[in-house]
């Protein structure tokens, strides 16, 4: 089985605990107005790669990744390659190494039974979920992303009734996502399930340079990085 692959990573610290081999994952549905990789939209733009070829790569820093590191398989948004996916955690985890996914959540839809089923499948090999709600309004997260948010919330919860390892992700952007009222009601839906961190991740710029090397339009043009205070007024908001 072939996978479309963005990059590779054997070094990363902020994908999940520990040191970790990320893989990123070529292909998103979202278009969300801060992402700082839209060269990873496109499924047709990746390099194919298979799940033996990846292993190969990943057991050669295994002695790197302690207790606590691992591989964590990110994008894009990995699980629009679920089957894929689900093929190289099996093989990771048949090495004895910790598992990580992070995602929006888009692909689960919990009205299909096709959909369950592969991440039922899945979930037999993740150790941790790394979820990230972009914005807990529904229509705020249509504006954000494009897309409705009702499966990531759905996922969340279904996560949640597995008794799965959760961390929650959001994204803080002034004046789009850190609103006081907001940060409530996502604090109030993270505690009605069981989570076990949340991280509060401080938009940044650093992907314009991207959107002008593609030949787009950066939507987040003039926007800055939250303040100090704005992160931790949300940390403080967010914490369980």
């Amino acid at each position: 089985m072939t996978g479309k692959i963005h990059s590779v990573f054997s070094g990363g610290t902020v994908d999940g605990p520990g040191i970790r081999f990320v893989v990123f994952m070529q292909g998103c549905p979202l278009r969300c107005k801060y992402c700082h990789n839209p060269d990873s939209w496109l499924l047709k733009d990746g390099e194919e790669r298979t799940v033996k070829d990846l292993i190969s790569e990943i057991v050669k820093y295994k002695n790197y990744y302690g207790e606590k590191g691992g591989v964590t398989v990110s994008g894009g948004e990995p699980l629009l390659q679920i089957d894929f996916v689900t093929e190289l955690l099996k093989s990771v985890k048949a090495q004895g190494i910790n598992t990580a996914v992070d995602t929006s959540g888009f692909t689960f839809n919990e009205s299909d039974e096709e959909s369950v089923k592969k991440h039922e499948e899945l979930d037999k090999y993740v150790d941790l979920y790394l979820l990230d709600i972009k914005h807990i309004d529904d229509g705020e997260h249509k504006s954000l992303t494009g897309v409705s948010n009702k499966n990531t919330l759905a996922y969340a919860k279904w996560l949640s009734s597995r008794g799965k390892r959760i961390w929650i992700r959001h994204v803080l952007v002034p004046n789009l996502t850190d609103n006081d009222e907001s940060l409530i009601k996502l604090s109030n839906f993270i505690k009605s399930i069981n989570v076990e961190k949340v991280e509060v991740l401080p938009y940044h710029t650093m992907g314009e340079v991207k959107y002008q090397k593609l030949g787009l339009e950066y939507p987040l043009k003039g926007v800055n990085p939250p303040k100090k205070e704005r992160v931790q007024n949300a940390k403080n908001i967010l914490k369980l």
